[in-house]
């Protein structure tokens, strides 16, 4: 199980990125490639790419995501700005190789009201033209919170997606705040093995690649998607331990996209490594650090 947090990179585009994990104590990380609210895809020359995926390899961090632009929709009933999505999202890709990125996550899209089929295809096409456009970095799909007019949000919904993609190469990206604002009961136990029965009876327990580590400002099933450090929101201590304790989540990255400077995130994953049961390759886990972490955990 590794840690780590969404971090800003440098003016260069590439550079920074191990620094700030440094400054968090993370395992590993996700970044964007270019502004996420520009429709200007990622730039940088051979060289700048070149030092990154040394520096990058060197650091002994795994493993680093990207994650497309906000303006990327690709199911938009508007054919211009579906045009411009595919786009960016196949050039991201692209940029994704040139500097050894390992997962690259585009949200699942949402279309006009009414249309839940119609939206779904126009999705399932641009993630087979995506994953066209790449070769080495592996494409996840990020379920949404329940907003309107989202394609996938639930697990039913996901399978539905990857279906129709036909690609088996596409993954999941489970962000913990999406699902609980779309209902499924993560502040407990129960809610938690229900989700993971879920994966597994639709057979996508293995497409499952990547964690966002976001508690939640709104209460359970509230379709709102307000991200809230670990710990500060409606998720609680019991939910997190129950997260970390499944099996499933022994082998996957949690990466936090929560509000806070280096010193919060710092905060917030050793919150979780000392949650988390003990690693295959340490003994010991985190238990030393519970005491830090107050009663309530």
């Amino acid at each position: 199980m590794r840690f780590g947090a969404h971090v800003r990179r440098g003016s260069e585009v590439t550079t920074g990125v191990v620094e700030e994990c440094r400054r968090r104590g993370a395992d590993c990380a996700q970044i964007f490639l270019s502004n996420p609210r520009a429709w200007a895809p990622p730039s940088f020359t051979d060289e700048a790419a070149a030092r990154f995926r040394e520096g990058w390899a060197a650091s002994g961090l795994h493993p680093l995501a990207a994650h497309a632009p906000y303006l990327v929709n690709i199911a938009s009933p508007n054919h211009g700005f579906l045009s411009r999505s595919r786009a960016l999202a196949r050039a991201t890709a692209r940029a994704c190789d040139r500097l050894g990125v390992d997962l690259l996550v585009l949200h699942a899209g949402a279309g006009g009201d009414g249309e839940p089929a119609t939206a779904r295809h126009r999705a399932a096409v641009s993630l087979r033209q995506v994953v066209r456009s790449a070769v080495g970095v592996r494409v996840l799909v990020e379920l949404l919170a329940g907003t309107r007019g989202a394609v996938a949000s639930t697990i039913g919904e996901a399978a539905l997606l990857l279906e129709e993609a036909g690609d088996d190469r596409l993954g999941l990206c489970l962000d913990i705040c999406h699902l609980f604002a779309a209902g499924y009961g993560l502040d407990e136990p129960d809610g938690v093995d229900e989700l993971f029965s879920e994966l597994a009876e639709r057979g996508l327990t293995g497409r499952v690649a990547l964690v966002h580590a976001n508690d939640s400002e709104f209460p359970r099933g509230d379709r709102r998607d307000r991200h809230a450090p670990v710990g500060e929101g409606f998720i609680g201590p019991g939910g997190w331990r129950a997260i970390l304790s499944r099996p499933e989540a022994a082998d996957l990255p949690f990466v936090l996209e929560t509000p806070g400077d280096a010193a919060s995130h710092a905060e917030q994953i050793e919150t979780l490594r000392a949650v988390a049961p003990p690693s295959r390759d340490d003994p010991l886990g985190g238990q030393d650090t519970n005491s830090a972490l107050g009663p309530s955990w």
